[in-house]
C-alpha cells in the first residue's frame, strides 16, 4: 500500500501516511466519544433575565441576571452577571455577582467577583481583589442537602 515516494510526491504522500498513523488512536476513542458526546455549555446572554430556578447536568455560563437557584455541573458567572439565589455546582467560577449561598466541590472567586453569602466548598480559591461577605465552610460533600444552617 505504501511505496517510497519520489521527491515530487513527498508532500502528497506524507499527509496520507500521517492521518493513517494518527487515525488509529482516535478510532479506538471515537466510538466512546460518539456514544456520549459532550454537549455545548448553555449561555444565558447579558440581555436575559430569568426569574425561576435553572437545573442542568451540563455546563452553564451566565452573563445576564438569574433570580432563583441554579444547579449545574460547571457554572461560570460572567463579569456583568448577577445571581440572586442558591448556587449548587461541581465547579463554580465567579467573575460577577452572587447574592446567596454558594455550594460547590471546586469554587473560584476571581478578582472581579462579588459574593454576598455563605460558601460551602471542598476546595476554594479566592483571587486578590475579590469581594466576599459571608462565611466559608469546608465539607467533603458540599453538594449534599444535609448542609447545616449558619447561625447568622
Amino acid at each position: 500500500m505504501f511505496t517510497k515516494p519520489k521527491s515530487g510526491d513527498a508532500p502528497a504522500t506524507t499527509p496520507t501516511s500521517t492521518p493513517s498513523a494518527s487515525s488509529s488512536k482516535p478510532a479506538s476513542s471515537a466510538p466512546a466519544a460518539s456514544a456520549k458526546p459532550k454537549p455545548a455549555p448553555s449561555i444565558l446572554s447579558s440581555d436575559l433575565t430569568i426569574k425561576g430556578n435553572v437545573t442542568t447536568t451540563g455546563d452553564v455560563q451566565v452573563e445576564g441576571t438569574v433570580e432563583g437557584d441554579i444547579r449545574a455541573h460547571l457554572l461560570t458567572v460572567g463579569e456583568g452577571a448577577t445571581i440572586k439565589g442558591e448556587v449548587i455546582a461541581d465547579d463554580v467560577v465567579v467573575n460577577g455577582r452572587v447574592v446567596g449561598r454558594l455550594r460547590g466541590l471546586k469554587v473560584r472567586l476571581t478578582a472581579t467577583a462579588r459574593v454576598e453569602g455563605d460558601i460551602i466548598h471542598k476546595t476554594i480559591a479566592i483571587e486578590s481583589g475579590a469581594h466576599f461577605e459571608g462565611t466559608v465552610q469546608r465539607q467533603d460533600d458540599p453538594l449534599s442537602a444535609k448542609t447545616p444552617k449558619s447561625a447568622s
